[in-house]
């Protein structure tokens, strides 16, 4: 590989790591993203049978959480490794643990066959899924920032928003046809393992993808001057600790999505909860929501180089908070129509404000020499965070509560409100070159230090 792109491949590098970026992020999240309609879907029968069905979908729906346990490590062993030796060596990795331990899902046995052995080998595979998702994201935005012109940053660095969109429509419409041709009992025998075994197409498409994009020359630039750390994270909480926690809060907007697509498919058709909707219109929800997303993502995204990140950042999950409480007093109800209006409106449209937009933010808050890291490590751990929610919610609005939308949609609303206030304390970086961006995150860095310094003195004194 050469140390430099020449300039044709400086013309033609941005758009196709953002291609990269698209097809590489449909595919790994497809293979994420199956395992959420499953848990709510097919697991509390197939792996979790109980005499309490509303003990079975908790136990299933702790499963899907259990992914992201394994995301904040993944996040600081892949994120150290895509800013020590490259952002293309992790995304190749990243991609291929996550095809096998998918295919793997598609072929273990169930409760029925070998008892407490198949969930503890779900488990198993979810944490080892969670551990590679953690490194894709970060390692392919990163990717995209440090080939972008500074002002087609946020529109080239959506698309890989824009993909992770893609294959959460895959896996939702994976499901649609085995669900709505099979018979019930077939679908819970068999058919459900289909969308896992195709995840084989990932492993291949995986070395096809990541072979064809070179290293980006930031990347090049600090291994040639000898800037690369040592170790990457602990840089990365020595210098910009502080931006690490508000990336994390700005992450809890993710309660959108939990609370919209995966919460919401578990209290609308599991019998526990008694609303009764067809599995069927659950799994069109997050297909034409998603379809919306994907064609507002790059809007969103050139939006943000015109106007800059923190006001989409703030009042993506502020709206969408607030009108979580109409969407589940809606699914109470029964009302098909109005709860997929409200699902296009929340998760659509609204949350993508922010989605569209927060890899940009993040990428560009952290400098070269810890972005990778700085990314992965903020969002796997907002996204630990936030994991568990779907079986809290059961929990604290468990079924037979009247208070579900009331409970649910108060909590989704406080977590947006933190998400919101931490993009209000951070600065804007829309218009700031890549060295500007390295400059201020050390300039911050030497501001908060002396800042220290001299209330410690004060105090002395």
């Amino acid at each position: 590989m050469p140390d430099e792109v020449t300039s044709a491949d400086a013309r033609r590098m941005p758009r196709r790591a953002a291609m990269s970026g698209w097809v590489g992020s449909a595919l790994e999240y497809y293979d994420f993203s199956i395992y959420a309609a499953a848990a709510a879907l097919v697991f509390p029968q197939v792996f979790f049978p109980s005499e309490s069905p509303a003990v079975a979908l908790i136990a299933s729906l702790a499963t899907y959480g259990v992914g992201y346990v394994a995301r904040p490590l993944g996040a600081f062993v892949l994120g150290n490794f895509g800013d020590k030796y490259g952002r293309k060596k992790v995304l190749v990795f990243a991609m291929m643990v996550m095809g096998l331990s998918t295919l793997l899902v598609g072929l273990l046995p169930t409760y029925a066959q070998v008892g407490v052995l198949a969930p503890i080998l779900l488990v198993v595979l979810r944490l080892i899924q969670g551990f590679a998702v953690a490194g894709e994201l970060g390692g392919a935005s990163a990717m995209i920032v440090e080939y972008a012109p500074q002002e087609r940053r946020g529109f080239l660095t959506s698309f890989s928003l824009q993909g992770t969109q893609a294959g959460s429509i895959l896996a939702s419409a994976s499901f649609i046809p085995l669900s709505t041709f099979l018979s019930h009992e077939a679908f819970l025998a068999w058919g459900w393992r289909i969308p896992f075994l195709l995840s084989v197409v990932v492993i291949v498409a995986g070395l096809i993808i990541r072979s064809r994009v070179e290293e980006t020359p930031a990347f090049l630039r600090e291994e040639k001057t000898a800037k690369v750390p040592r170790v990457p994270v602990a840089e990365l909480f020595r210098q910009n600790g502080w931006t690490v926690f508000r990336c994390v809060c700005m992450g809890l907007a993710n309660v959108i999505g939990t609370t919209v697509v995966v919460f919401g498919t578990a209290y609308a058709t599991q019998p526990a909860y008694g609303v009764g909707m067809s599995p069927s219109v659950y799994l069109w929800i997050p297909v034409m929501a998603n379809i919306v997303a994907i064609i507002l993502i790059p809007f969103f995204g050139r939006l943000s180089d015109r106007i800059g990140r923190r006001p989409l950042m703030i009042f993506g999950p502020l709206a969408a908070g607030l009108l979580s409480f109409a969407y589940l007093f809606v699914v109470s109800s029964g009302n098909v129509p109005l709860t997929i209006v409200l699902a296009i409106l929340i998760f659509g449209i609204l949350y993508q404000l922010w989605n569209a937009t927060f890899a940009s933010f993040f990428q560009e808050l952290f400098p070269t020499r810890t972005r990778v890291t700085g990314f992965a490590v903020s969002q796997n751990i907002a996204l630990f965070l936030t994991g568990f929610l779907p079986s809290i919610f059961a929990a604290i609005a468990p079924p037979g509560s009247s208070s579900v939308p009331l409970v649910i949609g108060t909590a989704t609303l406080l977590l947006s409100l933190v998400s919101a206030a931490a993009a209000w304390r951070s600065r804007e970086t829309a218009r700031m070159g890549l060295e500007d961006l390295d400059t201020a995150a050390l300039a911050a860095v030497t501001k908060r230090r002396s800042s220290t310094r001299v209330e410690a003195r004060t105090s002395q004194d």
